[in-house]
């Protein structure tokens, strides 16, 4: 089958990692290390705590986004 929509792609992928349980592995491993990559760039950037929400919305407001 040669996917045509994109829900096609889907249902394909979908298909692969239900056949193939190292792809669903790597695709987790994948996802976990940017989540933590991600929480490491914010606590750099804002801090912890009470002062993290205060230099976030700062930042935020600074850059028009609310």
């Amino acid at each position: 089958m040669k996917p045509k929509t994109r829900m096609d792609y889907v249902e394909l992928y979908a298909k692969k990692l239900r056949n193939e349980p190292l792809l669903f592995e790597q695709q987790r491993m994948l996802i976990d290390s940017q989540i933590i990559a991600s929480r490491e760039l914010f606590r750099n950037m804002f801090g912890e705590g009470k002062d993290f929400e205060k230099k976030a919305r700062s930042y935020l407001k600074a850059r028009g986004i609310i």
